[in-house]
């Protein structure tokens, strides 16, 4: 296997080479590392690399497994997302208004350690992580790699930049209104928010008071799955504790979904104006004739999103933001569209967030009902290709709110419900970037969503697509 394949190969093969032996793990990180030598600063992807100590940790895997050491990452390096807490460092939320370095681990990288999993450094991020774009006054600008006057999508953005171009095999995100999902659209990646609760969020506890959940980026679900398979499971100071899976993450995806009944829709939520582009409606109509050949029953059914479900979502966001804000050492330092966003946080009453905290239980009845006669509902992923580079820069919090919510009007409700929601790669448009449809699950139920989305996967072998100026 050349370097290029072997970055590109995912975690789950990765993993599997360095367990047989045919690649050492100090020979993978030498691979990755010098990838992101060469075309990181095209990318901006990483806000710090720990090139020394991932070499260094790299041998002492290979002394492991030489010594008999068997574990599901063991020697895997993973990249991890600039709001997670790695001992030691800087959690820097995308500005420079933080304070010193994390004492600990965050749960979900003590759980990747333990997994034997290796970091290779912390990727970029907008400021305070509250865009679907990664641009910051304080790091600079995070491109797509398949094209470079594109954004990667956002919060995660420099997670999905340095999975789509071959930097890392897999990186962790958050999703707290898409994030995670919207840089998968955009970069040609399988993205899935798991079940609130699935990953420990500690040290953080109800992130965005509940939108927020820990995740990650990878090429393929196989890798996905071996992901959730190790990093999953509460911790007693966790709130959300959904019960634990039927059966691995690994055995749903590589099991076929039999027969399944889905429902599709491309209604916008009321609310934000915007409709789907002619891209998003051909990966709509294409994935659905697609699931018809396979076997499935697919209709048309409009959730019943009401007139309250973005207001749900942008009250507990905004709050969310204004809060976090709240916890950094240098609040003053916070760019000028994110003090408008903080005040803007600073008007919602702590009585509003209680009644939306209140009322999600309805809301998830509500958004569910479309669930009760099917097992999974497909939208659209996003209703717009990435924007570029710069397209809001200048702009004021609200304009850049409604702008936002505009290109990725499909997300943010399925984080107020709590459930498993994923971005499923659907192919090209002719502009040559990637398009995307969103798969949703009941709640606690990721193994239908996986089982599916690797169906799609072996129809669609997107994973094999790699960006031309990245290959």
């Amino acid at each position: 296997m050349d370097a290029t394949d072997l970055a590109y190969a995912g975690i789950a093969r990765q993993a599997q080479l360095i367990a047989a032996g045919e690649v050492s793990s100090r020979e993978l990180v030498d691979v990755c590392l010098e990838r992101i030598a060469r075309l990181e600063g095209r990318l901006n992807a990483f806000r710090v690399v720990f090139a020394e100590r991932v070499r260094m940790e790299a041998d002492q895997a290979d002394a492991r497994r030489g010594a008999g050491g068997d574990r599901p990452l063991l020697g895997v390096p993973i990249a991890v997302k600039d709001d997670i807490d790695v001992a030691g460092e800087v959690t820097a939320l995308g500005t420079n208004a933080a304070g010193g370095p994390a004492s600990e681990d965050a749960e979900v990288v003590r759980r990747l350690r333990q997994a034997g999993a290796l970091l290779i450094g912390k990727t970029n991020v907008p400021e305070l992580t509250q865009w679907p774009f990664t641009e910051s006054a304080t790091f600079g600008t995070t491109r797509n790699p398949w094209d470079m006057q594109r954004a990667p999508g956002g919060s995660s953005g420099g997670s999905a930049a340095a999975v789509a171009a071959g930097l890392v095999g897999a990186a962790l995100g958050s999703d707290g209104a898409g994030s995670i999902r919207i840089p998968a659209a955009w970069c040609g990646l399988f993205g899935l928010k798991p079940q609130r609760g699935r990953v420990s969020l500690a040290p953080r506890t109800r992130a965005w008071h509940g939108l927020s959940v820990n995740g990650v980026l990878t090429r393929s679900v196989a890798d996905t799955a071996l992901f959730y398979d190790v990093a999953s499971g509460a911790i007693d100071s966790d709130v959300d504790k959904p019960p634990p899976p039927a059966v691995a993450f690994s055995q749903a995806a590589a099991t076929p979904p039999g027969a399944l009944r889905i429902a599709y829709s491309a209604r916008v939520p009321p609310g934000v104006l915007s409709r789907p582009d002619a891209g998003a409606s051909r990966a709509l109509s294409e994935t659905v004739e697609l699931l018809r050949s396979l076997g499935h029953e697919v209709s048309e059914r409009d959730p019943d999103y009401g007139p309250g479900a973005m207001a749900a979502v942008v009250v507990r966001y905004l709050r969310g933001i204004h809060d976090d804000a709240g916890t950094l050492a240098h609040p003053e330092r916070l760019e000028r569209r994110t003090r408008g966003m903080v005040r803007l946080g600073g008007l919602i009453p702590t009585a509003v967030i209680e009644r939306a905290l209140a009322g999600e239980a309805e809301l998830a009845r509500r958004l569910g009902s479309v669930l009760e006669d099917h097992d999974l509902l497909l939208t659209p992923a996003t209703a717009s290709p990435p924007p570029r580079i710069g397209q809001l820069e200048g702009r004021g919090a609200l304009w850049t709110l409604n702008a936002a919510a505009g290109m990725v009007p499909y997300s943010g409700v399925w984080n107020a419900t709590g459930q498993p929601a994923a971005s499923v790669p659907a192919g090209f448009g002719p502009d040559g970037l990637p398009r995307a449809v969103q798969l949703v699950a009941r709640p606690n139920d990721e193994a239908t969503l996986l089982s599916l989305a690797a169906q799609l996967e072996a129809e669609r072998p997107w994973a094999q697509q790699l960006p031309p100026e990245f290959s």
